[in-house]
């Protein structure tokens, strides 16, 4: 029998989905089912000639497609139907036009096999399955389906999300089709940017991995762009329905600024009679009642983000929030974030990786502020943020320097004679006595 492609495992860590692809076993092929918690088990069927070969470097999968219930025209029946493609494919041969059409044609049927009695639903388990659709020349598609009830009021008909590849691995395709639903409770425009970066990542030869970068609300990635709007002192206005929302919200964004203090214009629930705050030249972060988002939307604003606490999405923003911050530091702050497996944990341990960060960036300050007789200091700025190696932490740390949060820190640090004795200076110091312990490592290799 020959031998088939590599297990592939699926691993969701800080925002990315890593996909990691084993040496190939010997594996029999078979359409298979698996119901929401239990292992997906291969049906005897032995006489079925194997899945191709597949090596690193071709496409993960041909479409992603959405199979949707239809009335029909006469009677009360139900068809499916193709309400999505990805991607819609343009400029064709008429012979691939066909192959797609005839394609394209028999998928409904597969995705609802189970006929068409159907009635809508308040309530649906979700179904993960797959069907196999064979060519004339033998060669094989392989559907993989997640049938889930879509979210909304009221009474609402499955629908079917369904990828169409030619790579044989059941339990890789569940994990990507974890990902595309957890996108649909979102809106379809968070779909594409990911299966857009699926299909543009090589299938990975045996022992290697592809990372995918996971811009999606709980990721942690909105939380950056927030942040990094919030370190360099731009206005944010957060909406939501209710004022502790708000309220709660506002201060967790200004607590991660730590050991910086935000010093602009700081409303968590802006009154309706303030509501021109949110036209001021100036920074601020403020919290608006979702009531008055008509209001907020029609006045004259400039570089704002505004973000939508209800649905976890951004309705403005000024286009770079996620080039702020350096890519290898917004990759850190990710994986820390997803080591946080709890509410609890979430709580306690967030804001470390953005304190951990500040470290990274202006943790060695203290040696750059240069001292008087009478213990007057002077900061060093051109030294300071040329000591770093990093020429992304360095882009970052000289716009970073000209911000009032930093200033204001200064100014303090260059009174005191000291550094002061906090939660950050500690950071700062067994930062650098992991340094210290790298570099003898290294000798000591060497």
């Amino acid at each position: 029998m020959p031998r088939r492609p590599g297990k592939m495992e699926g691993q969701v860590v800080g925002g990315m989905l890593r996909l990691f692809r084993k040496r190939p076993p010997r594996l029999r092929a078979g359409s298979v089912q698996d119901n929401p918690g239990e292992a997906a088990k291969e049906p005897e069927r032995a006489q079925e000639p194997c899945l191709p070969t597949f090596v690193g470097g071709q496409h993960f999968f041909e479409y992603l497609l959405v199979v949707s219930l239809k009335k029909k025209r006469s009677g009360d029946d139900y068809e499916p139907t193709i309400t999505y493609q990805f991607p819609k494919r343009e400029n064709l041969l008429r012979g691939q036009q066909e192959e797609e059409e005839r394609l394209l044609s028999a998928i409904p049927l597969f995705c609802f096999p189970d006929g068409n009695e159907w009635a809508a639903l308040t309530e649906y388990s979700r179904e993960t399955f797959s069907f196999v659709l064979t060519n004339v020349d033998g060669s094989r598609k392989i559907g993989y389906c997640r049938r889930l009830l879509p979210s909304g009021p009221g009474p609402r008909l499955p629908k079917v999300y369904c990828i169409i590849s030619c790579i044989g691995c059941f339990g890789l395709f569940s994990k990507i089709l974890d990902e595309v639903e957890k996108r649909h409770q979102i809106s379809m425009a968070v779909i594409y940017p990911f299966m857009q970066g699926l299909r543009e990542a090589a299938f990975p030869a045996p022992g290697k991995t592809v990372t995918l970068k996971s811009f999606i609300p709980d990721s942690g990635t909105e939380i950056l762009q927030i942040f990094a709007s919030a370190v360099l002192e731009r206005r944010i206005i957060f909406l939501a329905e209710g004022l502790s929302t708000l309220s709660q919200c506002i201060h967790a964004a200004a607590a991660l600024l730590y050991p910086f203090s935000w010093a602009h214009t700081y409303i968590p629930v802006v009154p309706e009679s303030l509501l021109a705050t949110v036209c001021c030249p100036t920074p601020f972060m403020v919290g608006v009642q979702m009531r008055f988002l008509q209001e907020v939307m029609e006045s004259p604003m400039e570089e704002v983000l505004l973000v939508n606490l209800c649905e976890g999405t951004f309705l403005m923003s000024v286009g770079d929030e996620k080039d702020i911050l350096p890519p290898k530091l917004q990759d850190d702050i990710l994986d820390s974030l997803g080591q946080l497996k709890t509410s609890e944990q979430t709580n306690e341990n967030v804001s470390g990786p953005f304190v951990q960060f500040f470290v990274k960036t202006v943790g060695h300050y203290a040696s750059y502020i240069k001292r008087e007789a009478n213990g007057q200091g002077h900061f060093q700025e051109r030294a300071f943020y040329k000591a770093l190696t990093s020429k992304a932490n360095r882009r970052f740390v000289k716009k970073f320097v000209k911000t009032q949060l930093f200033s204001l820190f200064i100014q303090e640090a260059e009174k005191s004679k000291n550094p002061p004795a906090g939660y950050f200076q500690q950071k700062i110091l067994e930062y650098e006595e992991q340094k210290k312990q790298k570099k003898s490592r290294e000798k000591a290799v060497k």
